[in-house]
């Protein structure tokens, strides 16, 4: 399959809502990272998404909509909570786990008998959900386990031969995937942070916002995974992440007494030429925004460089720092030492 990277104008995002109506994937920016886009009523097209990014079928999607009108059918009801949050933070990077409606595919929802769904912010998403009047599955354009790309180019290199059209709608402002929160049950819960914060959304329902255990630790054996993101390893480089937990110093005389060939430090600005090892950063020490936009994008070039041990500061675990600290864990396979 010959493999198409179009600047977004009103030709490319026709074409993109043609793909999408016929069955077929599209990648594209959003807000948070860049997905692959299909039919989320279309169980057949859904499947394309699962073989393109080589992602197992017990992992669920989220659907994407552009106006709370579409959420007719994809959902079977929408709770009082995920009106006020949606009031507050759509169109945004937050995925709302809602029951499922009957018009949703099988395959998106992983055989659940709930759904994400979000509206994102993204122009780009916008005006091809408006011109397709398709409310689509989208899980992030990588292949499964890989960082998730944050921009056309790192697309195209995961995705080449694998779907018809990538549009390029630049850098994604936001560098990790929305946060998604289930809002049936007794208390709401947050089965993955991302921008939009546990005490964000508690200011706006008044209620205590719960955090799933699987955010900072792996899966119980057999545990469902009830949304994108809970698995064991994930958003992984091809080295080995190692997080060590400690001061600057400490991290730095644990790296010195590991150096050898290959060896990367991933730490925050400004600590580069005080390392024994060649050093990159991924943001300013306790800004979870500048960490969570560079994450990313820095394990792809820690790829690029030929990395195979990353030793990696660790970041704090609250607001969304909490994100950052989500995905690195799970690019470390839960490794982390304290140092």
């Amino acid at each position: 399959m010959n493999t198409q990277v179009l600047p977004v104008n009103e030709e490319s995002i026709a074409l993109a809502a043609k793909l999408l109506q016929q069955g077929e994937l599209v990648a594209l920016p959003t807000e948070t990272v860049y997905g692959i886009a299909a039919d989320a009523r279309n169980g057949e097209a859904v499947k394309k998404i699962f073989e393109a990014k080589g992602r197992p079928q017990d992992n669920p999607l989220i659907v994407h909509i552009c106006g709370m009108e579409m959420l007719h059918g994809i959902v079977s009801e929408v709770p009082e909570r995920a009106k006020k949050l949606a009031a507050a933070f759509w169109p945004g990077p937050l995925t709302m786990v809602m029951p499922r409606g009957p018009e949703v595919s099988e395959v998106t929802c992983a055989g659940l008998d709930t759904v994400g769904v979000r509206m994102p912010s993204h122009p780009v998403v916008q005006a091809v959900i408006k011109a397709s009047g398709v409310a689509f599955a989208a899980p992030s354009a990588n292949l499964s386990g890989k960082p998730s790309p944050t921009n056309a180019q790192d697309t195209f290199v995961d995705m080449d031969g694998r779907l018809p059209l990538i549009l390029d709608g630049g850098e994604s402002a936001v560098g990790v995937e929305s946060t998604v929160v289930a809002v049936t049950g007794e208390h709401p819960m947050i089965l993955r942070p991302g921008y939009v914060t546990k005490e964000q959304m508690e200011a706006v329902l008044g209620e205590e916002v719960l955090v799933n255990h699987a955010i900072l630790e792996k899966l119980k054996d057999g545990e469902v995974a009830r949304s994108p993101g809970m698995k064991y390893k994930h958003y992984a480089p091809k080295a080995d992440v190692t997080i060590l937990k400690g001061s600057f110093d400490a991290y730095r005389d644990y790296i010195t007494a590991h150096a050898g060939d290959g060896v990367w430090a991933l730490c925050f600005d400004g600590e580069e030429a005080q390392l024994p090892v060649p050093a990159i950063s991924y943001g300013k020490e306790g800004d979870g925004i500048s960490e969570a936009h560079n994450l990313f994008t820095v394990l792809r070039e820690l790829d690029r460089k030929g990395a195979k041990t990353v030793y990696a500061r660790c970041p704090l675990s609250d607001g969304v720092s909490m994100a950052v600290y989500n995905r690195l864990i799970r690019a470390a396979a839960f490794r982390v030492v304290e140092v």
